[in-house]
């Protein structure tokens, strides 16, 4: 078996080209950040992951889930019970992903309290205007 065989498409062809590129890959999906995000403070079933992640739709939920767990970043725990329970926790590999979680989420905050201050505006004239 070859890492083809065990990596997603997306990943593989990343890693033709840099390190950056195959960590947007396995993360750069839509939620994947912000499911990390909450799964380090505690492992989560479905629906409290759902309800902490805001606007995200079931299907797209599970298969940003499903990408992740593939990818060795969450372990998905299914409980023999009934009715059936599942839980969501990080990996060792997506729990090395803290600091980085906790960079971007600081990096989020400030630019988004930049916005909301007062916006400079660029004396330079654009090219090819008139007036």
């Amino acid at each position: 078996m070859t890492i083809a065989d065990e990596v997603r498409a997306p990943i593989v062809r990343a890693m033709r080209s840099c390190p950056v590129e195959v960590s947007i890959a396995v993360l750069g999906g839509a939620w994947k950040m912000t499911i990390v995000k909450y799964l380090l403070d505690e492992p989560l079933r479905y629906g409290e992951l759902r309800r902490k992640v805001g606007e995200v739709t079931p299907r797209v939920l599970t298969r940003q889930l499903r990408e992740l767990e593939q990818d060795g970043i969450v372990h998905r725990h299914a409980f023999a019970e009934v009715p059936p329970r599942v839980e969501y926790s990080l990996t060792p590999t997506g729990e090395a992903l803290r600091g980085f979680v906790t960079e971007l989420n600081r990096w989020g905050a400030e630019y988004i309290e930049g916005l909301a201050g007062p916006r400079r505006v660029d004396p330079s004239p654009v090219a090819g205007a008139t007036g």
